[in-house]
């Protein structure tokens, strides 16, 4: 059951007493290929339909390992030079796949008007750190180069993600900005990000259990994922965060993970860069891969969007 002293939106509360009545294993008991195999399954019941593209098609582009499978979206069949939006799913760099967030990448596509590519790196525990920021950033110097299977001409990247995939988000744009593609990344838009150590901030304390994502998964996560917590590639605010592009960033308010976005936001403000914060209260972690079963959701997407829109429309 929720925490009654938090405020708990009508509809986040519907679904969290469906999950308690359901029972179900944490991913920490049942192993990476069952947790899969469930993210599937409830973003197959939970997720918002697709909106249609005109352009939807499953591509590879060369990595450190071999082929990285890719998803290239767009809501327009034509464009003139422009950005293009990279999207790294989360997941604790153990599940999450093509499949659970295809709606959410054409809504970007579709809010933004941007073409976007979903990367599906390679995942722990069978392919632990540091394989996963390996072929973002791959995929992201090879984006940038303009590919001729896109058809398309890129002028910048814009690079967003959620959960370890916001995480992936700042690792790719701070080796980007560090180490200059084809294009530059024009902005940076983390979704609940692990930016910063989660273990010590009071969201953490406070919605360990009973919100979704719970304190037992992300140790376990954590320890699938492996790597050194004081390697920028890892753990992104413990590096030189002085060359961010322009930054926007949400929390969920009943998060585990709110105060590392809330952290990292505070930390570029510090440093001066221009960033936008949204935190949205109520809401859990997730949320915008559960936009049927928690509709209010969306209007936190769009909000999102929107303020990623405005930053790509002052810098393309």
């Amino acid at each position: 059951m929720a925490d009654t002293e938090h405020y708990v939106r009508d509809d986040v509360r519907g679904f969290l007493d469906m999950l308690e009545a359901m029972g179900g294993k944490g991913v920490e008991e049942v192993g990476a290929e069952e947790a899969r195999q469930q993210m599937r399954a409830m973003g197959a019941v939970a997720e918002a339909e697709p909106r249609t593209m005109a352009v939807q098609r499953d591509l590879t582009c060369p990595g450190p390992a071999g082929p990285i499978p890719l998803r290239f979206y767009d809501v327009k069949a034509e464009r003139a030079p422009g950005p293009c939006v990279i999207f790294i799913h989360g997941g604790g760099f153990v599940i999450g796949d093509l499949e659970v967030y295809h709606a959410l990448c054409t809504e970007i596509s579709h809010h933004l008007d941007l073409p976007v590519i979903s990367v599906d790196y390679r995942l722990a525990p069978e392919h632990p750190f540091p394989a996963a920021p390996d072929d973002c950033e791959a995929v992201a110097r090879w984006l940038a180069a303009s590919p001729a299977e896109l058809e398309r001409t890129i002028t910048g990247l814009v690079i967003t993600g959620d959960s370890a995939g916001g995480n992936l988000t700042i690792v790719t744009t701070n080796q980007l900005m560090n180490e200059p593609a084809d294009v530059p990344v024009i902005v940076q838009a983390p979704i609940y990000p692990v930016a910063s150590d989660t273990s010590q901030h009071s969201s953490f304390a406070m919605f360990t259990e009973g919100f979704l994502l719970t304190g037992a998964a992300m140790a376990w996560f954590n320890d699938q994922y492996g790597g050194d917590a004081g390697d920028p590639r890892h753990t992104p605010m413990v590096g030189d965060c002085t060359n961010t592009p322009p930054t926007v960033v949400c929390t969920a308010g009943l998060d585990p993970l709110r105060d590392s976005g809330r952290e990292y936001a505070a930390h570029l403000v510090q440093l001066g860069k221009e960033v936008v914060y949204l935190e949205f209260p109520g809401i859990i972690h997730g949320f915008t891969t559960l936009r049927k079963a928690i509709p209010s959701g969306q209007r936190d997407l769009e909000a999102f969007l929107d303020a990623t829109k405005l930053m790509v429309e002052r810098y393309r």
